[in-house]
């Protein structure tokens, strides 16, 4: 089973994240990576710097951001392969923990959310 981990805050959330919580996600990946659970990881950039594509009565409308009626954006993702829904919730909670033990005055949500494709 693959999930997708979608890491959600508010994007004016102070930033940079603090060092020790790089370090301990760098350890965590690599953990992951060996492992392989652990996929693929990314960070997002600023809803400044993205466009939407949305379709409504048939008609394509783009805008470029930033979009200010968000309250939060999606600033990074994690894509594990795990063995079930249990293993998955596992892990979004170790990264929750690890924010909320390295990053104090962080506040947000890490999503969790299957995966479905050809495989699966």
């Amino acid at each position: 089973m693959r999930y997708m981990m979608f890491i959600k805050m508010a994007e004016d959330h102070p930033m940079p994240p603090p060092q020790a919580l790089m370090d301990a996600m760098d350890r965590h990946m690599e953990q992951g990576f060996a492992s392989g659970v652990l996929v693929d990881t990314g960070g997002l950039s600023a809803t400044a710097d993205s466009t939407q594509f949305q379709v409504r009565g048939g008609q394509v409308t783009v805008t470029d951001g930033p979009f200010t009626e968000a309250k939060e954006v999606v600033g990074g993702f994690g894509v594990i392969r795990v063995e079930s829904a249990d293993q998955a919730r596992a892990e979004a909670e170790r990264m929750v923990a690890l924010h909320r033990e390295h990053w104090p005055a962080w506040e947000g949500t890490i999503e969790m959310r299957q995966i479905f494709g050809p495989r699966d």
